[in-house]
């Protein structure tokens, strides 16, 4: 089965190339010209890799790329006009596992996507349905294999710290109550007093090497609950 890469550019001569090239490789190529047409085709069955260009109108590389890192952790390619050191940090911050700025060689994209490609395979196993996969700054958990790994070293947890893990993963961005957190991971009602969550926070920090005082990942929102992103 031939590997599918996807491919977004509103400049159709880099696209049509894009294309030819990867398709010289071996490589499946599922081309569109805007990000609004390849959010629509709903990407049920998703690709290895993304190449996606970043000066789009409308709808701009790094908005398609923040959508398609809230499902999938397929590596994804940056392509750019523009060399400001500060549209790189932005693409990887958000995501991007690369960047090729333009006017760019063909040969070396495609030396760049079979890195990218040689790396995700070897990492994760290949492209995981969507949901099966959370995945944060460097963080990623897939739930089908209980695996979790931290810039891409594994980490051992516990079935209860990775469920724990994985609910606030899931949930980024939102703050979890204790209450809830225990509901939703136990399968129990919650007490007042019962600490077994902040225990169970605290060995996931430690495990994670992260800081309560200046959390990179779980943070603790005093009096509500904790939460992630």
């Amino acid at each position: 089965m031939q590997t599918e890469i996807l491919v977004v550019d509103d400049e159709q001569e880099i696209a049509d190339l894009v294309e030819l090239y990867l398709g010289n490789e071996g490589y499946a190529v599922r081309k569109f010209y805007s990000a609004q047409e390849a959010l629509a085709s709903g990407l049920e069955n998703p690709p290895e890799l993304a190449v996606l260009d970043v000066m789009m109108p409308e709808l701009d590389g790094f908005t398609l790329c923040r959508r398609l890192r809230e499902k999938y952790t397929f590596p994804i390619i940056m392509l750019t006009a523009r060399e400001e050191e500060i549209d790189k940090i932005t693409g990887l911050a958000i995501g991007a596992d690369d960047y090729v700025t333009k006017p760019f060689r063909p040969l070396e994209l495609v030396a760049r996507v079979k890195a990218q490609l040689r790396r995700s395979q070897r990492y994760n196993g290949g492209q995981q349905e969507a949901g099966a996969i959370a995945a944060y700054r460097g963080l990623t958990l897939n739930r089908e294999t209980h695996v979790c790994t931290l810039d891409e070293k594994p980490v051992e947890l516990t079935p209860i710290e990775f469920s724990i893990l994985w609910t606030l993963c899931k949930n980024r961005g939102r703050v979890i109550s204790s209450e809830e957190l225990f509901k939703e991971v136990w399968g129990e009602k919650y007490f007042t007093g019962n600490n077994t969550v902040m225990v169970h926070i605290r060995h996931l920090r430690e495990k994670m090497q992260d800081s309560a005082e200046n959390p990179r990942y779980i943070k603790t929102v005093w009096g509500v609950g904790y939460k992630i992103g």
